[in-house]
Order: structure tokens, then C-alpha cells, then sequence
């Protein structure tokens, strides 16, 4: 069993609490020296300690334990290795003493660098409108990638009940679109209805809730017309989970609140198509092939690349992946991640990231492994996506669907293969975008950074009129 260290918690418990380590100690029934042992993280967790905790200062269980140590690590080790700071970054024993020893000053040095990251991504879209307030403002979105990203992108509670409701379901994938109809009519008294594009020109799912009916247009596609009434069936039967988690998730906007839990209903339609338990192991089985995926669970590609990110069950982990889709301007339209990849909230990311390039070989999968400035290195795949086609106006209005994970998994994965590890020219250099990028001598850059000045000389022509 893997040892627990809650040092970091501890103490910030028992300041919450106005406690000497003496006084933390009488109430859990240790020793003031065995205290001061937990919160340096000399000494694991014990079940008894734990439970002593429990019942002394009303503590949940899985908020103690939790383990996020690995999340904070990767954001303060991409952070440090900014190039707005000067001089070589602290080494990992550095970041894990800041960890372990001032998780607070940690946290909020987190906080200053999120904002300053959210600063310098707003000030590319400046044009003459808006306050300074609405300039720091984090985005619904933001919140809620961070949110899933702080959890490993895995929520237990809605895999348990998704699972629970599978069962009782039952039936084969092929036939899902019934026995979902099925259920909604039987178990809750909810028809649905197919209707016509006129009739609903602007939705592509309506849930009356009055008239007790899921209105679903015609312009979807036998997968997404299941995935739509799996969401549903979240909606009405994981309503107390999904409360929880957002009364829980510390986002406060009307509109973040509203995102959150229609992003948790869509893990649960997840969760229930593709039970974790038969997806990892076909997954596993298969080097993570998403066509056979797709193909036995009766999903969509893009809906298997969205579920892989969520295999990260203490004991029966898969590849942690990110995500991204993207349209052919370059704008991010969907992003999660369970990885130390930074993903770009705005558009405008690497040209000579394949996910682009992915737009002239419609349906066909492309792999690359890219480098991130900061060295962090991945492999990633990247293919287009179709979205409904219901007019001459909506025709090829694909988008393209991308996940990846760290180098060091890699050889999980079948598309990655057929590539030579050892190349020294594997990996293509590539950053978050233009305006964030450190690279010089890139023959791909459009902007000049906002946090550098890169080199200029009037006898020299460089590869890009940014510097030479």
C-alpha cells in the first residue's frame, strides 16, 4: 500500500484551529514530538491517527488524503521555468521543500503566476473596450479546466453511479439508443421525440422538463443522439452528485456554475457508455487504439479521446491524457487535461504543432512528438472531427481532435510504434503560442513575444522579420 503524508495538511489544520502541536497532540492521543514527525512528513499516516483526526476536528477522509502534490509539482516546476524569471530555476527538491514546508506561499504564488498568465493572454485581445477589472478576470472556462485538472480529471462518484445505471440498463451497445429510450419512459417518465431541423433550427437537444420530454434534432447522428439521452439520464439520476461537486467546486459565477454541470453531466453519458472498468482493459489491450474503442463501445472518436482522459482510478490508472479540439482558425473549443501540459485557452496556437496540419487529411489519425520550451515532451494524435451537417451552410465544419501524453508513456501506445525513440530530431519544437513563445530563430513566428525582446539587427535578415 502506497504511504500517506498529509504534513502540509496537518499544519494548516492545526493553525486553522489555533493549535500548538502539543494541543493537536492531546486531542489525537500522539506524542508532540510524533506531531511535529507527520508535519515534516518524516512519519506516514496512520489509520488510527487518521480516524482520530476524523472524529477531533471533523475532517472528511478524502479531503485530507488527497493527493495533489503531483499537480502543484508540474504547475510550480512549468512555472518557475517561465522566461519572465531570470537566472536558472530551483531544482525539484527546491519545489517539493516549498511543498512540503510553506504550501501556502506556494499556492499563492500559483495564484500570482495564474493571473499573470490570464493577464498576458487578455492583453492580445485589447481593443479599446473594457475595464482593467475584466481584463484579470479568469474565464468560466478557465475555472473549469483548472477544476477538472485539479482532480486528475476523475470524479469517482459519477463513475459509480454511471456504472450502477449501466447495469441496470443492461443490453449490448447496439442497441443503447433504445434501451436508453427505455429507460428515461419507464424509470422517470420521460419520452423523447426526434424532430426537424425547422423545428428546432437553433438546438440540438432540448430537455422540457414541464412537459416531461427530450426533444432531440434530426441534425444529430446515431452516436450523438445516444450520448445526448446518456446526458440526460445524468441530469435526472446523478442530480446529487453533480450538486455537490458544484456546490463544492469554488467557482461562483452564474455562468461557471451552469458550464460545470453540464461538463459533469457529460462525464457521466461518458462514464455510462464506456464503463471504466471494460474500457481500460480494452484500452490496455488494444495500445489504446481509438477506432476499436469507438467501434465496441458505439461512440464517437471524438468521445472515446474525451473518456481516455479520465482513467486515473487510484489502482487502475491508464495513460493520462490531455485533450484539445480545435476549429480551422485555431481557436480552442474544448480542453481537459490530466497531464503537466499547458494547453492553450485562446487560439493561435503552434503552427507547427500537427494539429493543424491535421485539417488537410480529413479522418486520418497523425502522431508527432513535440517539445514543449521548457522541455516537457510528448506524443500526441490529432484527427478531424465531423460536426452536424443539416444545410449547404453547414457543410465541412469539421474540427479537429487532439490528445497526448508525456513521453515516458509512449510505448503504451500503438500509434507511436513505428517511430525511432532514439532520434535526436523526434521531437518538434513547438510552444503555447506566438506571444508566449521563448523561441528564437523560429521560421513559423508571427508575433513578437509580449514578455521579451528578441534580438534585432539592421545587417541581418533573420528566418522571421522578428529578429535577426
Amino acid at each position: 500500500m502506497r504511504k500517506t503524508f498529509v504534513g502540509p495538511q496537518l499544519r494548516q489544520l492545526r493553525r486553522l484551529n489555533n493549535h500548538t502541536q502539543a494541543e493537536m497532540a492531546k486531542r489525537l492521543g500522539i506524542s508532540p514530538a510524533y506531531v511535529n514527525l507527520l508535519e515534516n512528513n518524516q512519519r506516514s499516516l496512520s489509520v488510527q491517527v487518521l480516524l482520530s483526526l476524523t472524529e477531533s476536528y471533523g475532517v472528511d477522509l478524502k479531503t485530507l488524503v488527497q493527493d495533489q502534490e503531483t499537480n502543484r509539482l508540474a504547475d510550480l516546476r512549468a512555472a518557475v521555468r517561465d522566461p519572465v524569471f531570470s537566472g536558472p530555476a530551483p531544482d525539484l527538491a527546491e519545489l517539493r521543500g516549498a511543498l512540503d514546508h510553506a504550501p501556502g506561499v506556494a499556492e499563492r504564488f500559483l495564484q500570482l503566476y495564474q493571473n499573470h498568465r490570464a493577464l498576458m493572454d487578455q492583453v492580445k485581445k485589447i481593443g479599446g473596450e473594457g475595464s482593467a477589472r475584466d481584463l484579470l478576470l479568469i474565464s468560466p472556462e478557465t475555472a473549469i479546466h483548472d477544476y477538472f485538472r485539479d482532480r486528475g480529471n476523475h470524479f469517482d462518484a459519477l463513475e459509480t453511479a454511471a456504472t450502477a445505471l449501466r447495469d441496470r440498463v443492461g443490453g449490448s451497445a447496439d442497441d443503447m439508443y433504445t434501451l436508453l429510450k427505455r429507460q428515461l419512459r419507464v424509470e422517470h417518465g420521460i419520452q423523447t421525440g426526434l424532430r426537424r431541423i425547422t423545428d428546432m433550427p437553433d438546438s440540438l437537444r432540448v430537455f422540457d422538463e414541464d412537459e416531461q420530454i427530450v426533444h432531440l434534432s434530426e441534425a444529430l447522428d446515431h452516436t450523438n443522439r445516444i450520448f445526448q439521452l446518456a446526458h440526460v439520464l445524468g441530469m435526472v439520476e446523478a442530480t446529487q452528485i453533480v450538486d455537490g461537486l458544484v456546490d463544492g467546486s469554488g467557482i461562483d459565477t452564474n455562468a461557471g456554475r451552469e458550464r460545470l454541470r453540464v461538463e459533469l453531466n457529460n462525464y457521466f453519458a461518458g462514464a455510462m457508455l464506456m464503463p471504466y472498468d471494460a474500457f481500460l482493459e480494452l484500452a490496455e489491450a488494444t495500445l489504446y487504439d481509438i477506432d476499436r474503442l469507438a467501434a465496441a463501445f458505439g461512440v464517437s472518436f471524438e468521445q472515446v479521446c474525451h473518456r481516455l482522459t479520465t482513467l486515473q482510478r487510484d489502482g487502475a490508472r491508464g495513460v493520462p491524457f490531455f485533450f484539445l479540439r480545435v476549429d480551422r482558425a485555431g481557436n480552442v473549443t474544448k480542453r481537459f487535461n490530466a497531464t503537466a501540459f499547458t494547453l492553450a485557452e485562446e487560439g493561435g496556437s503552434c503552427p507547427i504543432w500537427d494539429i493543424h496540419g491535421a485539417f488537410r487529411v480529413p479522418g486520418v489519425i497523425v502522431p508527432q512528438f513535440v517539445e514543449l520550451p521548457e522541455g516537457g515532451q510528448f506524443f500526441t494524435v490529432s484527427r478531424t472531427t465531423d460536426r452536424p451537417v443539416f444545410s449547404r451552410q453547414t457543410q465541412d465544419r469539421r474540427l479537429v481532435v487532439a490528445i497526448g501524453c508525456e513521453r515516458v508513456h509512449a510505448e503504451r501506445i500503438g500509434y507511436a510504434q513505428r517511430f525511432n525513440m532514439d532520434d535526436p530530431n523526434l521531437f518538434s519544437p513547438i510552444g503555447i503560442n506566438c506571444q508566449l513563445c521563448p523561441r528564437q530563430a523560429c521560421s513559423q513566428r508571427a508575433h513578437q513575444p509580449l514578455h521579451m525582446n528578441l534580438p534585432i539587427d539592421a545587417h541581418r535578415r533573420g528566418s522571421t522579420r522578428y529578429e535577426s
